[in-house]
């Protein structure tokens, strides 16, 4: 049998900016649609703020757990890397 290889560090995502750029995007489909398109029922509108909304969720999920992992196990400022847990 083969040893078992270590699992790899995670990769750093910048997550909030994703999100943060999602959310905007989704603010201009709301304004196109609102000022331009003018649709005869909202359905359009609504699935925009829906995504904004989700978006503004995310965002907060996001933050949340970044603080909360930041607690549990600091960045190691030579390496850049978590430090391994046994």
């Amino acid at each position: 049998m083969s040893e078992r290889h270590p699992d790899p560090m995670p990769l750093r995502t910048r997550d909030t900016i994703t999100i943060l750029t999602g959310t905007v995007l989704w603010a201009i489909a709301l304004a196109v649609v609102l000022l331009v398109v003018r649709p005869a029922d909202h359905r359009p509108a609504w699935v925009c703020v829906v995504g904004i909304g989700l978006g503004l969720f995310g965002l907060w999920y996001v933050r949340r757990r970044d603080a909360r992992l930041g607690e549990a196990a600091p960045v190691d400022e030579v390496t850049g890397s978590e430090p391994r847990r046994p």
